[in-house]
């Protein structure tokens, strides 16, 4: 049997043996009493909701952020939905402004669990919405945006890095833009967390975004929990109902162990950063090496410079994407076509679609992505592989 090789750390990561050891008081209660409710006044109550409010400073702190500006949600879709919709219902609400602001700007190539959530406000809520185009590379007009903006402009949601492509936006020039016209800015970092340095204020001290969505699995934390950053001072409508949990705009018993998980997670992910993605970047570029002599069709998507350093996407035009996929699985080699939020579907990417490739070039593309248990020895394994796949899947 061939040896596993995981090249999906955009999908997700392991639990860091760290992380698991500081979630283990509130998993097991132990002598602690970590496993009361956070919410109840006796002490093992009250124990868990020390460890919530140590998490919540202690992630605040990677950010450069105030605690009270952070909201645990149940992972990084609900994160950005509680974005995309409180957000936009904020600006709404009565006496607010003095003009009616439903209209929401994102582009085409956002996570799904944007681009779902912004159509849910267009549809259901009668929200009229601006889609903006990406060049080649899936950058984002600014140009297109600056026009965009009206002064019924409730939104911009723009992701920070794409997670098919790597592509990174300029979110700083996106947050002086909408800076400058008074609107509220959204940025999906859930990709970039723990490979960019991720700050709400630039190393000027110059405001970024307004909001911020995480999902602690792509940083070697627990599954199942997230966060939302909201600047103070923005508003945020609730988009759950029940109790007054998170300052009454996340309602629900907190994942104790996830959240104390995730902040371990987040101290951990911002170690070392530079040197890490250095690596990674050696790596991928390695690996593109390898795949462009193994087929000199091959086709690299995405920015050549503003990209993830462990981010590899790449067409193999003529072959065929899911038995591409299967393969690459069938020789250990752990991959996948972009999303991973799609149940298990092989569907052709939105993203390289609004980018301009041909349908039938995205269709048989892979997207490759490199974590800290990467090696040198892993790349070469798979390049090692890849020749025998191409060979099977060539046309005859």
């Amino acid at each position: 049997m061939v040896g596993l090789v995981y090249l999906d750390y955009n999908a997700t990561t392991p639990l860091a043996p760290e992380v698991l050891a500081a979630m283990m008081p509130s998993l097991t209660g132990g002598g602690s009493g970590n496993f009361g409710n956070p919410s109840s006044i006796h002490a093992p109550g009250r124990v868990a909701r020390a460890a919530i409010d140590e998490a919540r400073d202690r992630l605040a702190a990677a950010l450069g952020a105030r605690s009270h500006e952070i909201v645990f949600t149940g992972g990084g879709t609900e994160a950005d939905n509680l974005a995309v919709i409180g957000l936009a219902r904020s600006q709404t609400a009565p006496g607010v402004n003095s003009c009616k602001k439903r209209h929401i700007i994102s582009s085409y190539t956002e996570h799904h669990a944007v681009l779902h959530a912004v159509e849910f406000m267009e549809k259901r809520e009668g929200f009229r919405v601006t889609w903006l185009p990406v060049d080649g590379r899936g950058i984002v007009e600014l140009d297109q945006l600056r026009r965009a903006i009206t002064r019924e402009t409730a939104l911009v949601s723009i992701m920070s890095a794409n997670n098919e492509t790597g592509t990174i936006q300029p979110v700083g020039e996106i947050a002086a833009i909408c800076r400058q016209h008074g609107v509220i800015f959204h940025s999906d970092m859930i990709q970039s967390f723990g490979k960019l340095p991720v700050k709400v204020n630039d190393l000027e001290g110059r405001p970024g975004p307004d909001a911020i969505s995480l999902a602690a699995h792509k940083f070697y934390g627990p599954k199942g929990v997230g966060a939302l950053w909201v600047r103070s001072g923005v508003s945020l409508e609730r988009i759950v109902f029940g109790g007054a949990h998170e300052n009454e705009r996340r309602p629900g018993t907190e994942n104790v162990a996830a959240i104390v998980g995730m902040a371990r997670a987040a101290e951990l992910a911002i170690q070392n950063i530079e040197l890490e993605q250095s690596r990674q970047a050696a790596l991928r570029d390695r690996l593109w090496e390898g795949v462009r002599t193994a087929f000199p069709p091959a086709v690299r998507n995405g920015h050549p410079l503003q990209q993830l350093a462990n981010t590899l996407n790449v067409s193999f035009p003529g072959l065929d994407g899911e038995s591409l996929l299967i393969n690459l699985d069938l020789e250990g080699i752990c991959a996948s076509s972009g999303s991973a939020c799609l149940v298990g579907s092989i569907s052709t990417s939105h993203v390289l679609l609004a980018m301009g490739v041909p349908p039938n070039v995205a269709q048989a593309t892979v997207r490759f992505s490199l974590g800290k248990a990467t090696t040198a020895s892993d790349i070469e394994e798979t390049l090692g592989r890849l020749p025998r796949i191409i060979e099977r899947l060539q046309p005859q």
